[in-house]
């Protein structure tokens, strides 16, 4: 059995570019980046050729690249590195209802600690309102972390109309960008954004390594207390393989080819919407389909059909997709983001899928999903008429 992978929101398959660059690397620059003989000066220039390159990719200085273990480390250092920093500045923080895990646990211990959090709404599509964002805005707000792009539905967070609110108000901006990164042009820089959270295995690079963005002038300490890599920034000897192979990956994510993937993403999109409303099943999109929103996101409810069901007869049909979050698929909650958007007793919170497109997927992948879900809707139809 052939098998397709269409769950590239969880994460992403290396590419043979970034495996060969990696390996190379593993034989070349073992040697530690901190040592100051000939292999550690080696690993230290591949090191920082790579900070730049990946620097480039946001339009941030070399020095406001920190190389982390990926988004949840690169999530939690930020947020509660700036939450205890700056809490004599007040303990108010601003984010949405529908950020990952790994923004909304840390938030969920500082609360636990005497911060007070605001959790914005967001409506049916998955988008918060600048209203609900700006009524919400204090004099003793120090933090705002809102995610660039929703790794469930797709949908899109106006960060450059929020980091112009926050430009000259005392809190600082973070985004996790974990899903976007590798998808949307991002510019640090004219979004005025202080903080950002990436991860390499979401852009056909390496698991366990990210970079986390800290605008020159932000200060905290180290979050991983040990040596000091990364200028005191963050301890742990680097990875410099996988920092080579991220760098890679972000070399050959040219913005030309970002481009190109949201248009076949969305080209995707389009192309399994219309082929199950030609064979008449009984769907709704959850969120939005716009060319504006991250593409290789789409959440379909199947009316009548369960999650489990459906996921289920599509891996032994070969083919692989999510019910949610990797990271809360495997739990009995249901998906927070849905229950945001629709409310917790909507049947679409237990009745979705989520499909993620990835750079290798193809258009005779979708025909072959489209077949197969027409196959899985038709036998349980035939099922339930047996039934009754």
């Amino acid at each position: 059995m052939n098998e397709i992978y269409l769950d590239n929101a969880a994460t992403t398959p290396m590419t043979p570019e970034v495996i060969d660059e990696m390996t190379r690397q593993m034989k070349e620059s073992w040697g530690n980046a901190s040592t100051g003989y000939s292999y550690g000066r080696h690993a230290k220039l591949v090191m920082e050729n790579s900070r730049h390159v990946i620097a480039q990719s946001i339009n941030a200085d070399d020095n406001e690249i920190v190389f982390t273990s990926g988004g949840t480390e690169s999530d939690n250092t930020a947020i509660i590195q700036t939450a205890f920093t700056r809490q004599r500045l007040g303990k108010h923080i601003i984010t949405t209802a529908i950020e990952h895990e790994a923004v909304l646990k840390p938030l969920h211990f500082l609360e636990q600690h005497g911060f007070e959090v605001t959790y914005l709404p967001v409506d049916e599509h998955g988008n918060i309102s600048l209203a609900d964002f700006k009524a919400a805005l204090r004099d003793d707000t120090i933090l705002v972390t809102i995610m660039m792009g929703n790794n469930e539905v797709g949908s899109r967070m106006p960060i450059h109309e929020i980091g112009e609110i926050l430009k000259d108000h005392q809190a600082w901006f973070h985004t996790d960008a974990v899903q976007a990164y590798g998808l949307l042009p991002i510019d640090v820089k004219k979004d005025h954004i202080d903080l950002l959270s990436t991860s390499a295995h979401k852009l056909n690079g390496p698991k366990m390594m990210g970079f986390l963005y800290r605008r020159e002038g932000i200060s905290f300490p180290s979050f991983i207390k040990g040596g000091d890599q990364e200028t005191k920034r963050r301890a742990g000897t680097e990875n410099v393989p996988a920092i080579a192979a991220f760098a890679k990956a972000v070399a050959i994510d040219t913005a030309d080819e970002k481009q190109a993937r949201q248009t076949r993403y969305y080209h995707f999109k389009q192309k399994i919407v219309q082929g199950l409303k030609d064979n008449h099943i009984p769907f709704e999109v959850n969120g939005q389909i716009s060319p504006d929103n991250l593409n290789h996101v789409l959440n379909i409810w199947f009316k009548g059909i369960s999650t489990y069901v459906m996921q289920t007869d599509l891996d032994l049909a070969g083919i692989a997709v999510s019910g949610g979050s990797a990271c809360t698929a495997g739990s009995i909650e249901p998906s927070h983001v849905l229950t945001a958007m629709f409310g917790p007793d909507s049947p679409r919170i237990s009745e979705s899928i989520r499909i993620s497109f990835g750079a290798l997927n193809t258009d005779e992948d979708i025909d072959k999903l489209i077949a197969a879900i027409v196959k899985i809707v038709d036998k349980l139809n035939k099922l339930d008429k047996g039934a009754n």
